[in-house]
């Protein structure tokens, strides 16, 4: 009974060992695609993106499987086969020597790094950025980790920002890539206190891209001065922060008298202050524009009941257009006559400054009289 089974048993066995001899040879051949993943990872992921259809990459599996062999054993990339244009090919090589520069400047293991790398490159094409977007942003010297970038641009998308004009802000401003994750963290949790988020900080981050490196004593200073100096509610300095992101850059102190100019010199209430985006404009353009109507008899401040004898013009008429409409539209007056009007506003304000530096240097002796006549009197006590 035992002598018939033999055969059975035998041939069971030599089946036994001819599917384990497969599939060590199938593991063998695994750990060498993975080497090669390893030190090109991104090549593949390059390939896959520039062949459209699946049946080429079957037709052309085993030629690029021998080319990527040539390449990782010395060879260059121009011996892959032009999938693409020759610029994707330049970007592959781009990539590959990005890989080969992180072990080095990381301390980390070959093997892990390529990895962590395809996986950030993966993830910035799935937030929408391009490849040239990602290729540049991974090339910007001295830059984070790759890892580190991917969680910046995180906080940059997850407060409503697209991916362009994120890419737009880290090439203008690399120092924010060199910002640690928690700061940026905190600076997007207090934006959205703000009411910043929901795309409105595509604005701010495109024109003041600093507002994540200011301190923010220096942020707090300019609310506060807004809320509690101009009177502000919380939705217009939402707005206007959204609108004219400048002010974030102006001197506290200096932005409260730009206010104060037009409100008490223009008169322009503040609901028109936000709407007409009166801050964007620097306070020299203002008087400028401002003291020629007035001089000209076009412009008047509003009495306190908030009535002028004529009709003064919007303000979009004198601020929002160039020089050469407000002179034709607004002033009807010449440019040559603008030329020297402005001229002598300017020697007019240089003889204020220092009337007021006189006066004000003549107060601080007459203090200093006032001491040294108290401590004389209180010597002879």
């Amino acid at each position: 009974m035992e002598k018939d089974r033999m055969p059975e048993v035998r041939g069971r066995t030599e089946r036994y060992f001819r599917r384990h001899l497969h599939l060590h040879a199938m593991a063998v051949f695994g750990r060498q695609v993975l080497g090669l993943h390893h030190h090109i990872p991104l090549t593949w992921v390059r390939l896959a993106k520039l062949t459209p259809h699946l049946g080429e990459q079957k037709r052309t599996t085993a030629s690029l499987l021998r080319k990527l062999t040539t390449a990782s054993n010395g060879g260059g990339f121009e011996e892959l086969p032009l999938v693409g244009p020759k610029k994707c090919v330049q970007q592959l090589q781009c990539q590959a020597n990005l890989v080969y520069c992180l072990p080095e400047k990381q301390g980390t293991s070959v093997d892990g790094e390529p990895r962590r790398l395809e996986k950030v490159v993966c993830s910035l094409l799935d937030m929408g950025f391009s490849d040239a977007h990602i290729n540049e942003l991974l090339s910007i010297q001295p830059g984070p980790s790759p890892q580190q970038l991917l969680d910046l641009i995180s906080e940059f998308i997850l407060l409503g920002v697209n991916p362009e004009p994120v890419y737009v802000a880290l090439k203008q401003s690399p120092q924010l890539l060199n910002l640690p994750v928690v700061q940026v963290k905190k600076r997007s949790s207090y934006l959205r206190k703000l009411g910043l988020g929901e795309g409105k900080l595509k604005r701010v981050l495109h024109s003041c891209p600093e507002i994540f490196t200011m301190r923010q004593r220096d942020v707090d200073e300019v609310v506060q001065v807004l809320k509690e100096k101009c009177l502000f509610t919380v939705q217009q300095v939402t707005e206007i922060l959204h609108r004219c992101p400048n002010v974030l850059r102006e001197d506290p102190s200096e932005l409260e008298y730009k206010f104060q100019y037009g409100y008490f010199r223009m008169g322009i209430k503040h609901v028109d202050v936000v709407r007409t985006e009166f801050f964007k404009y620097s306070l020299t353009k203002i008087k400028q524009r401002h003291v020629y109507l007035e001089r000209l008899g076009r412009y008047q401040t509003p009495d306190k009941k908030g009535q002028t004898q004529i009709a003064n013009p919007l303000l979009k008429d004198i601020l929002r257009i160039s020089e050469a409409e407000f002179l034709a539209k607004t002033a009807c007056s010449s440019a040559e006559e603008f030329v020297v009007f402005k001229k002598l506003l300017a020697l007019e304000e240089e003889e204020l400054e220092s009337s007021m530096s006189e006066e004000e240097e003549e107060e601080e002796d007459e203090d200093e009289e006032e001491d040294e006549d108290e401590d004389k009197d209180e010597e002879q006590l």
